[in-house]
């Protein structure tokens, strides 16, 4: 279905000022061109019907400049029409940076891959299957810094977490608590929103942080903000660090708390999930994807095409008809 409309609907108020000019002119009248010492001459030439050329002329000159005005007002014709679900819910992925994410106990291409880079990966995914989402980004470690605020754009929201390193946060541990903070301090400021969550990934236990876990939670619940938590990698699993001279050295891994993730995601209405590979982190979005969903639908037309350049040829080229007539067929006596 087509449809005809108008980008800058605003200077269509100047048309009704044309009855008002018209009204004035005819008030007015035009003075005379040239003074006649006896009417005879004149009644010769009333044959010619002056009053009727001139009418014909000024009415391609008020067309001319309605013309012009519907011009500005940048008329456009749409052609095709889109629906599509629109959530309008903010999201605030909080990414646990530490050290251990270098852990290579998920599988990529067939070859083995670290926590970070697969997190990294599969996030995008999810990012990218969301477009009508503000969706910020929270990197911490031993403490929590801001990426990114909650945005629509999120080829500028892809682009900071292609920057996400172990390094990026340079101090160690796992603050928990502040990267929830952080998150739902950016999430509380949003006042239009129809529904807010944050996304905590992390892979160890809590061990610093001014603020615990569970009290971060606390005031999410608070705020009506609902979180989901996801516990990342095997237990057990050996991580491989570089020493001082450069070789690297067997170190273990601190295990989930699984119960402290679970207590956090309850607290607020969420759920935590458990991904010991690509394929279960996979699907724990999408069970997020698919819990977040609403039903409301919004209709965009796909494509306009703008009929400025037409509408202005169509009053240029009156005004040319009116010169060519004024100086040729309709001419005036000199």
């Amino acid at each position: 279905m087509n449809n005809f409309t108008f980008a800058e609907p605003v200077w269509l108020w100047l048309l009704l000022l044309l009855p008002l000019a018209g009204w004035l002119k005819g008030a007015t009248g035009t003075p005379p061109a040239v003074i006649y010492s006896s009417l005879a001459l004149v009644r010769r030439f009333q044959k010619i019907a002056p009053q009727k050329a001139g009418r014909f002329l000024w009415l391609l000159r008020w067309i001319a400049v309605a013309g012009f005005i519907l011009a500005l007002a940048r008329p456009q014709w749409g052609e095709g029409k889109q629906r599509i679900r629109a959530s309008g819910i903010d999201i605030v992925v909080s990414m646990d940076l530490s050290d251990s994410m270098l852990a290579e106990d998920f599988e990529r291409f067939g070859r083995d891959a670290n926590r970070l880079d697969v997190s990294k990966e599969v996030l995008e995914e999810f990012i990218n299957g969301r477009p009508s989402d503000r969706i910020g980004l929270i990197a911490f470690s031993g403490k929590a810094y801001i990426a990114s605020p909650p945005t629509l754009n999120h080829a500028f929201l892809l682009e900071n977490l292609d920057r996400f390193t172990t390094e990026t946060v340079p101090e160690e541990g796992t603050a928990i608590g502040s990267g929830i903070s952080a998150a739902i301090n950016r999430l509380r400021e949003i006042k239009d929103s129809k529904s807010r969550i944050v996304i905590l990934m992390t892979d160890g236990e809590e061990n610093t942080g001014k603020i615990k876990g569970h009290q971060a939670a606390t005031a999410a619940a608070a705020l009506g903000i609902k979180i989901y938590t996801i516990g990342i990698g095997k237990d057990g699993t050996m991580l491989y660090l570089p020493d001082q001279f450069g070789f690297k050295r067997p170190v273990q891994l601190v295990g989930i708390d699984e119960d402290s993730l679970r207590e956090i995601a309850t607290k607020t209405g969420g759920k935590y999930f458990r991904a010991e590979s690509a394929e279960a982190l996979r699907a724990v979005y999408k069970e997020i994807d698919q819990l977040e969903k609403t039903e409301r639908e919004e209709q965009r037309y796909l494509q306009y095409h703008d009929l400025f350049r037409a509408f202005l040829g169509i009053a240029l080229g009156l005004l040319v008809l009116d010169l060519i007539l004024n100086y040729t067929l309709l001419r005036k006596l000199p």
